[in-house]
């Protein structure tokens, strides 16, 4: 988890967050939920795999 992240979950008290998740079951509902979380966890699958992916080609132009 990046710093920022971090700072943002220590940040919020457990009040917070409860009220996050009962205001997100209220907009989705409890099936759709899953699905979105699956999505978000994809998309930030891929973006890790395409920044470890920038840097690995900056690192091989460095060393040229």
């Amino acid at each position: 988890m990046s710093s920022v992240t971090c700072l943002l979950l220590w940040s919020l008290g457990g009040s917070e967050i409860l009220l996050i998740v009962l205001v997100l079951l209220l907009c989705f509902g409890g099936k759709k939920l899953p699905e979105l979380a699956r999505g978000l966890g994809k998309g930030i699958k891929e973006f890790k795999d395409a920044s470890s992916g920038v840097e690995k080609d900056e690192e091989k132009k460095e060393n040229k």
